[in-house]
């Protein structure tokens, strides 16, 4: 759920720059994916639930490459790095040049904390006090920061675990590390930060009780400790993925969409599947897809940045990569592969084919074994199949190529010219018969193997 107010004073920071050494990996933690995407896109995404003014992204370890991603994800968010890597509070102090002649509300979201629901943003920001963390009720406390309230329940502090005596390791209300904060107050006391602690580091936690001392109340909202699971790991990156699934299957199925075998469809985090769509088992679903309500997608399909409509189905065993767009009651049947082509209302396209590049007019039909040949080597080239045409069984289309309405192809033709409207073409080498020579071939070589023996 998005805010209901206008949210142009709210602007979030996103800490991004650790390198994740528990994953054991060249790649920077936050670029590891989760539901299809990489991890930063989840944050990326509850961030954008707040349409904020400034998205601000911190990165660090492996920049260049989480500064791609980012761009990627969304165009619109800004990057500041972090050179070293100092603690969370140097970390956002980066962001403020980024933040300059901003004065609304700073939200302080987390690159491997996938899960911290856009209703709890809400109610955060909907807060009325200058300082806000979110906090949560551990089963397992174990190793988490502890918040420390008074009795009417305002913060008073954050203890880090490893500076906390017994009675504060006691309290099970943990801290998320997710904050919101006035952007000046935030200014104001970023500098007084300073890192005596057993880890040398400028906590962005000290900011409550800097606020404290300074006369500003700090508020705690909780959420359930399941949106503040931190990803440090790769069996924490497939608790993760587990997690996401679920979740996301629970929300297609409660929205009309039939999964057959829910725990064999694998979903990502911009999937949308209409009303009434029908999902068999064992079908992935890529970023980028987009199937509209009425449809049936069979077993084992892979679909990737691709767009079905109503009526249309596919599969089993198909694979739909980026750029491919069914029209209405469009059919893909088994072992197809379509790739940034279009298919017009009504197309076939039955069996064992490949669709590269190419455009498919109404109601034609694709034979068994067609393959639009659309790469020379060097560039990429279009076939373009007007509408009512009839492709011949194992025909090789050689693009650039057109063939027109109501055409037809012959059955093993190789197609290297344009082809009129209503024509029937035939592109195949002429075939002699050789009376008798297969038999004393066949002669020869059992003779062959019979010497050798």
């Amino acid at each position: 759920m998005v805010a209901e107010q206008d949210n142009r004073d709210i602007a979030v920071v996103i800490l991004a720059a650790g390198q994740g050494s528990r994953m054991l990996s060249d790649l920077p933690k936050v670029l590891h994916r989760l539901g299809g995407v990489p991890m930063i896109g989840h944050a990326l995404a509850a961030a954008s639930s707040l349409q904020p003014d400034r998205i601000v992204v911190v990165a660090g370890h492996g920049a260049e490459a989480v500064q791609t991603a980012v761009a990627r994800l969304d165009p619109d968010a800004l990057i500041a790095l972090q050179t070293e890597q100092l603690g969370t509070g140097h970390a956002v102090a980066q962001a403020l040049p980024q933040l300059d002649g901003f004065s609304g509300r700073v939200i302080v979201l987390y690159g491997d904390t996938p899960f911290i629901a856009p209703e709890t943003l809400t109610r955060m920001v909907a807060d009325e006090a200058p300082m806000v963390v979110l906090g949560f009720h551990a089963a397992v406390a174990g190793r988490y920061g502890r918040l420390v309230t008074d009795q009417a329940g305002d913060l008073l502090r954050i203890t880090e675990f490893k500076d906390a005596d017994a009675a504060t390791r006691a309290i099970s209300l943990c801290n998320s590390g997710v904050m919101a904060i006035d952007a000046d107050l935030l200014r104001g006391l970023i500098g007084q930060l300073g890192n005596d602690n057993a880890s040398g580091e400028y906590y962005l936690t000290d900011l409550v009780s800097l606020a404290r001392d300074a006369g500003h109340r700090a508020a705690v909202v909780v959420c359930d400790e399941a949106e503040t699971l931190g990803v440090n790991s790769r069996a924490e990156l497939a608790t993760a993925e587990a997690i996401f699934q679920s979740r996301r299957r629970a929300e297609i199925l409660a929205q009309g969409v039939t999964l057959t075998a829910p725990d064999t469809v694998f979903l990502s985090l911009d999937t949308r599947i209409g009303r009434d769509a029908i999902i068999g088992p064992n079908v992935i679903f890529g970023p980028g897809v987009t199937v509209e309500g009425g449809t049936e997608i069979l077993g084992f399909c892979h679909l990737e940045g691709c767009h079905i409509a109503t009526g249309a189905s596919v599969g089993p065993f198909a694979r739909l990569r980026p750029g491919a767009e069914l029209g209405q009651s469009a059919h893909v049947g088994n072992f197809v592969e379509i790739k940034n082509a279009v298919l017009d209302q009504g197309v076939k396209v039955g069996h064992l084919s490949y669709i590269g590049d190419a455009d498919l007019g109404a109601r034609s039909n694709i034979g068994a074994g067609t393959v639009t040949c659309n790469y020379d080597g060097v560039m990429k080239h279009r076939t373009r199949i007007g509408r009512d045409v009839f492709i011949g069984s194992d025909t090789m289309l050689v693009a650039p190529v057109s063939v027109g309405d109501e055409a037809m192809t012959g059955s093993g033709s190789v197609i290297t010219q344009d082809v009129p409207d209503g024509a029937m073409a035939l592109g195949r080498a002429r075939q002699v018969n050789k009376p008798g020579l297969a038999r004393r071939l066949m002669q020869s070589l059992r003779d062959r193997k019979a010497r050798q023996a």
